[in-house]
């Protein structure tokens, strides 16, 4: 697992509008403040990801992403209660920017249960972006090695991390119509 320092680096990292590698219950991402423009596009422009098709936003827990989003009460419980662990598709609100959005009205959020980024998340007091670490068209970085080989220092962070992953992004579902997008 990663350590302390490492953590609190990657935080002192994005809160300075850099960019990180990280990873996840799945694969490896990239992550920043979801609401510094420059760093979103940073990451855009790495992926060479058109800013239309929109980001996901995850989080240690749902107040983390309450300000980006307009769900009901059994909303609300669909989230806290799926498992395996589901990136939804729901209502966005007024202040989520289309950056990350991109060109839906809805935003695709995931609440996670990875240690790392509920303590990351905590520290940062924010959710972040999350998008797989690898250039459009290759498969997802699994490893963080796998990662810096795609983008070797164009990342301000590498975490480390040995544990095992499912190599599989996470399922994408519409909140509304419970419809399986990915």
């Amino acid at each position: 697992m990663s350590s302390t320092s490492q953590i609190q680096q990657a935080a002192r990292i994005i809160l300075d509008g850099g960019i990180i590698s990280y990873p996840t219950e799945s694969v490896f991402g990239l992550g920043c403040d979801p609401l510094n423009e420059k760093a979103v596009h940073r990451i855009l422009k790495l992926k060479n990801r058109s800013v239309n098709k929109g980001l996901i936003i995850v989080a240690g827990d749902l107040k983390q992403l309450s300000p980006y989003i307009e769900i009901s009460e059994n909303e609300k419980q669909k989230i806290l209660n799926e498992k395996p662990v589901t990136t939804w598709l729901v209502n966005k609100s007024s202040l989520t920017p289309n950056w990350v959005s991109g060109k839906h009205k809805k935003v695709a959020v995931r609440i996670s249960k990875y240690p790392l980024i509920i303590n990351l998340c905590q520290l940062i007091n924010q959710p972040l972006i999350s998008t797989s670490a690898n250039p459009a068209e290759a498969e997802p970085a699994t490893t963080s090695q796998q990662s810096e080989d795609y983008f070797f220092n164009n990342i301000d962070l590498y975490i480390d991390d040995q544990s095992e992953r499912t190599g599989q992004p996470s399922q994408i579902k519409d909140i509304t119509t419970d419809t399986i997008i990915r």
